[in-house]
């Protein structure tokens, strides 16, 4: 059965920056690039390091898209989907994402 599961409040995310919630077991990492409430949510896991860490990536912009590096080994990838530009075959899962009355909602299966 599918629902939004609240994971924050979207004042705690502080713009240009990203989070990492649990959510069924699984690490996600939820964006918010800039002060509005657009939000972003992968993969918290880096396919290169195999660790959690891509919450704390540098988000960019490349080629008219938002993106995020790895803290780690510095590949990018896209937020709205999670695809890896350097090398596809290690993209990341993307989530749905939503601010429903101030709060983070995540989509669970």
């Amino acid at each position: 059965m599918t629902q939004w599961v609240t994971v924050c409040q979207l004042d705690d995310i502080v713009p240009q920056t990203g989070v990492c919630a649990l959510v069924d077991d699984k690490h996600i990492a939820i964006f918010r690039p800039r002060s509005d409430d657009q939000l972003y949510a992968i993969s918290n896991i880096d396919p290169f390091a195999q660790a959690s860490v891509l919450s704390r990536g540098l988000i960019a912009e490349h080629q008219n898209e938002l993106w995020v590096a790895s803290p780690l080994k510095k590949q990018r990838f896209r937020l709205k989907d999670g695809y890896c530009l350097e090398d596809q075959s290690h993209s990341v899962t993307s989530y749905e994402v939503r601010v429903e009355n101030g709060s983070v909602q995540i989509k669970s299966n």
